[in-house]
C-alpha cells in the first residue's frame, strides 16, 4: 500500500501538484521581513501540500481497492465470454480516446443478465469491438465482473496462439479460434497460472495432458476462415463499419464513402 502511494503522490506532483510546496519551501527560505509581507503564500502552499497528499492517497486506496477486486474476481470468478450486444458513443474522449457505451450479454453456468460498460475505444481495442465479444471475470452470486482485455484480444485472434508439443515435434496455430482458446484460458485459470508472453506447463503432467487435448482437438477440425466481404451480410459489415467510426478508427468522411460502396452492393 505505501509503495502504492508513493506513486500516486508522484503522479500527483507531476500533474501540478508541486506548487503548494514550492510556495512552503520559498516561504521558509526567506528572511523574517520578507516573510511578514508574504504570509499567505505559506498557508497557500500549506493547503495545497495537504490536498496533494489527500488526492495522493484517494488514488492509492482507490487502485488498491481495484486491484483487490481483480484478484477476487481471478480467484473465484468465472471466466466466460460475452457479446457485445450494442455500441454508442458517450460525447466524452480521455487522452484524445473516445469513450464510448458497450451493450453487453453475459452467460455462463448458472447466470445470464444483461449490462453496460463505459469503455476507452483505443486502437489496440477496435479488433475486439469487430469481433462482437470480449472475455470477462463474473462472479456468479453477486453478478459483478470485469473485462479481460489481454485474454479478450488472445481469443479474437489479436494476439497469436501457438502450441508446441514436444513429443510430435510439432507446433500447432490456434490464433483466433475462439472455443478452444477459452477452454485453454479456463483450464489455467483454475490452475492458477496467469497469462503471459510463454507459458511453459511441463512441470504440470495432468494440465499438461488436459491442454494438449484440446490442441489436438481443435487442430482435427478444420478452422472456421474468415467470411469474405461478399460472404458477409450487409448488415454485418456496417455493424464492423459503425465499430470503426464509433472507435474513431476511421473519418466520418471515411464512414460515409464505405456506407454508400456496402448500400450500393446490396
Amino acid at each position: 500500500m505505501f509503495g502504492r502511494y508513493l506513486r500516486s503522490q508522484l503522479v500527483v506532483l507531476l500533474c501540478g501538484g508541486l506548487v503548494g510546496p514550492i510556495f512552503v519551501i520559498v516561504y521558509l527560505a526567506l528572511g523574517p521581513a520578507e516573510r511578514a509581507e508574504i504570509q499567505w503564500m505559506f498557508y497557500v502552499g500549506l493547503v495545497l501540500t495537504v490536498s496533494d497528499v489527500v488526492v495522493a492517497v484517494a488514488l492509492a486506496r482507490r487502485g488498491a481497492k481495484a486491484a483487490a477486486r481483480t484478484a477476487a474476481l481471478e480467484r473465484s470468478g468465472v471466466l466466460t465470454l460475452a457479446q457485445i450486444t450494442g455500441m454508442s458513443e458517450t460525447g466524452t474522449r480521455i487522452n484524445d480516446q473516445p469513450l464510448i457505451r458497450l451493450g453487453l450479454r453475459i452467460e455462463g453456468p448458472g447466470f445470464a443478465f444483461d449490462t453496460q460498460e463505459r469503455v476507452l475505444a483505443s486502437v489496440t481495442r477496435t479488433g475486439n469491438f469487430n469481433a462482437r465479444r470480449l472475455v470477462v471475470l463474473v462472479d456468479p452470486a453477486t453478478q459483478e465482473h470485469q473485462i479481460d482485455w489481454e485474454r479478450s484480444a488472445l481469443v479474437n485472434g489479436l494476439m497469436p496462439a501457438t502450441f508446441s508439443l514436444a513429443e510430435e515435434n510439432r507446433t500447432y496455430d490456434l490464433s483466433g479460434q475462439a472455443g478452444p482458446l477459452m477452454e485453454i484460458l479456463q483450464l489455467l485459470k483454475a490452475s492458477g497460472i496467469p497469462l503471459n508472453g510463454m507459458m511453459d506447463v511441463r512441470s504440470r503432467p495432468e494440465l499438461r495432458q488436459q491442454i494438449q487435448a484440446v490442441v489436438r482437438r481443435a487442430a482435427a477440425q478444420p478452422a472456421a476462415g474468415a467470411a469474405s466481404p461478399s460472404e458477409r451480410s450487409a448488415a454485418q459489415r456496417l455493424e464492423e463499419l459503425e465499430a470503426l467510426r464509433t472507435t474513431g478508427a476511421i473519418t466520418d468522411d471515411e464512414y460515409a464513402a464505405k456506407r454508400r460502396q456496402i448500400i450500393s452492393e446490396i
